[in-house]
């Protein structure tokens, strides 16, 4: 027997698929959160594993959740993310400007795409305000990480010392990809709250066609009154 259109839409709908993302977001924030390297392997690593996965879900959702009206967002999405993430699979070139370039395209291209998506969205009466809004500003938050991963020099190196550290002549650096690694990985843990709060927030019942209220119980329409 074949699986309705209805029962495939439950099993993956929009709060599956926020749930999803916001899984994925935590595992790349954890990741770089409890790894002491934050070079530009380990930053590509967790990079390209988290958009190859996303793009995964965005792909899956396109077909399982949204309508042919509102499919096109996560097709882009998924073509967007997957591109740079087989990319930064590609161990023999992680580099540090690899790394820049990757995220930063990768963060305003698909920001961009998820704002005008939702914004798109908003317009319309049967989307329900809360998705086109979370679509929006997840969008907004890709743009401005985007946006503050430019400020950052690949090339940046500052020289410090802790007097805590308990080593005498002990000398760190902090450099431009440890900050851009160290971003990332707060953009991700930001994105996976945000998400995860949207995926387990109540959502406002579908609107339902009157006329199919009052033919379902009503089938006789008029005929009844006037009887």
């Amino acid at each position: 027997m074949p699986t309705s259109p209805a029962l495939t839409h439950v099993r993956f709908s929009v709060r599956t698929v926020q749930a999803a993302r916001a899984f994925l977001a935590a595992v790349a924030a954890l990741m770089i959160t409890f790894t002491p390297d934050h070079g530009p392997v380990v930053g590509l690593a967790v990079f390209g594993g988290f958009a190859v996965a996303t793009a995964i879900v965005f792909g899956i959702s396109a077909w399982l959740t949204y309508p042919a009206g509102r499919r096109w967002g996560a097709v882009l999405l998924a073509v967007i993310t997957l591109l740079p993430g087989m990319i930064a699979g590609l161990g023999g070139i992680r580099t540090e400007t690899l790394f820049f370039v990757l995220v930063i395209v990768w963060a305003i291209l698909s920001g961009i795409t998820e704002f005008f998506w939702g914004l798109r969205d908003r317009r319309t009466a049967s989307v329900p305000r809360s998705e086109s809004r979370d679509a929006m500003t997840v969008g907004v938050m890709s743009v401005v990480f985007g946006l503050a991963m430019l400020l950052v020099r690949p090339e940046f190196a500052l020289d410090y010392f802790i007097a805590e550290a308990g080593v005498s002549g002990t000398e760190f650096t902090l450099t431009g990809i440890t900050i851009g690694v160290g971003l990332f990985g707060a953009y991700a843990a930001i994105v996976a709250v945000y998400l995860a709060i949207a995926a387990l927030s109540p959502r406002p019942a579908a609107p339902v066609d009157g006329a199919d209220v009052d033919a379902s119980t009503n089938p006789r329409g008029v005929s009844e009154e006037m009887a």
